[in-house]
């Protein structure tokens, strides 16, 4: 019988209970006593960017619609007998699912009968059920959403940046594929596509909040069987290092330009950063362009953006990205404004004050995460799927050298790995 490992972060306590669970798949269980809720996450390392890979190590390489990971998480809520929402109304808990560009998961979160609905998540993520009626239905549903996608300035000028930063790599196409490539999609690539990903060696689930390890795994043994040895490799993009263009525009009925100034961060072989790295970039975005950085104050008195400007790491396997972004009446002097004080900041250096005040801003903000059961659950399913040790970021973020931010400094953020995107409003009709 397999045995849970204890695991408690350094410096915060947070305890994790893991396990590799018979029927294959990894169980991490984050006990908070005294909570009421409890939230819990089951998701396949499977997104929008598995459009090619292979099986059983073999040569041949399946290539399949964009868009058909999302498409499987609509249908995957139907059953025979009717859906898991109307299931999980009559134990109380709140479920939903999310796809992105590497996983599909879904998720309750309630406050009582924790077990039952637990036992609902398990047995229909389990359990595909697809009929040409049903998927042509599907069609009509999630090509409409596609098309209000594209209506959505905010999502257009992200995917148009990924566009240029990307070349090959198929985290450029949106999540939602397109109209075109969802009419491709039948009951036999949906179920090839689930026998692929679905396997529960490669899932996870984590779980939350007022619960114990013991209720957990009481039903994964009930609902989980062993799962065959079947292997899945997603296929790897020639990407080169470069943005494959610099810049992209175009013009939607907004009040304002919106942008997203953002530096591709080129991860060969599919890799994901380590966390000690990924705290650096995180403290890195704090010093340069932070709330309390002189670059955001210089802007803001400059006029040149308002409280919508923000900056992220974005990641994931073989594709990562600097972002900067927000409304502004001239995005192209923002981005200009970006590049000079990386240039500043690579010339002077990082002071110590600032290194230590943009750590301590990360590390607060990672610890205050850790109150919410919904976060604890994503980060776990995150920390997963990139190799890392359950929240090992935040040991990342206090144990932090400026060596380390130095170096990422020093290795990214350079112009020929840059692109800018934006959306300015649309031109009024002549009189």
């Amino acid at each position: 019988m397999a045995a849970w490992e204890e695991i408690c972060g350094q410096r915060t306590g947070e305890q994790v209970f893991r396990l590799r669970h018979p029927s294959g798949l990894t169980i991490l269980v984050n006990p908070k006593p005294g909570y009421r809720s409890s939230y819990a996450v089951f998701a396949a390392r499977y997104g929008s960017i598995d459009t090619a890979f292979r099986t059983d190590g073999g040569a041949q390489e399946t290539v399949v619609p964009a868009g058909i990971a999302h498409y499987l998480e609509h249908k995957l809520f139907e059953s025979e007998d009717g859906d898991a929402f109307s299931r999980y109304a009559k134990t109380g808990a709140s479920a939903n699912a999310f796809t992105s560009f590497d996983r599909t998961a879904y998720l309750f979160s309630c406050t009582e009968r924790f077990s039952e609905s637990l036992e609902i998540l398990l047995d229909f993520v389990q359990h595909p059920y697809f009929t040409e009626e049903t998927v042509r239905k599907e069609q009509g549903i999630i090509g409409q959403e596609i098309r209000m996608c594209e209506d959505n300035p905010g999502r257009r000028v992200l995917f148009n940046l990924l566009g240029a930063l990307y070349k090959n790599h198929p985290v450029r196409i949106d999540i939602a594929g397109t109209v075109e490539s969802i009419a491709q999609i039948t009951p036999e690539l949906l179920y090839g596509c689930y026998r692929a990903f679905y396997n529960l060696n490669n899932m996870a689930l984590a779980v939350s909040g007022g619960v114990t390890p013991e209720e957990v795994l009481a039903a994964a043994d009930r609902l989980l069987k062993p799962a065959d040895g079947r292997r899945v490799e997603r296929a790897v993009a020639d990407e080169p290092a470069e943005a494959a263009q610099a810049r992209v525009e175009c013009r939607m009925p907004v009040a304002s330009p919106l942008f997203y100034l953002g530096f591709k961060d080129h991860l060969p072989d599919g890799r994901c950063r380590t966390a000690e790295e990924l705290a650096a970039a995180d403290v890195l975005l704090e010093i340069l362009a932070g709330q309390a950085s002189p670059l955001y104050a210089r802007l803001m008195e400059q006029g040149l953006i308002n409280p919508s400007f923000g900056a992220e790491y974005f990641e994931g396997p073989g594709y990562a990205a600097w972002l900067f972004g927000g409304e502004s009446a001239d995005p192209d002097a923002v981005a200009e404004a970006v590049h000079a004080e990386i240039e500043r900041l690579r010339r002077e250096g990082i002071s110590p004050a600032d290194f230590e005040a943009a750590r301590n801003a990360l590390y607060g903000r990672l610890v205050a995460a850790l109150n919410s059961v919904e976060s604890c659950g994503d980060i776990l399913i995150g920390d997963v799927f990139y190799g890392r040790e359950p929240f090992a970021l935040v040991d990342a973020a206090a144990a932090l050298s400026p060596r380390a931010v130095e170096r990422m400094l020093r290795e990214n953020l350079q112009r020929p790995q840059a692109a800018l995107s934006v959306v300015f409003p649309a031109e009024k009709p002549a009189e």
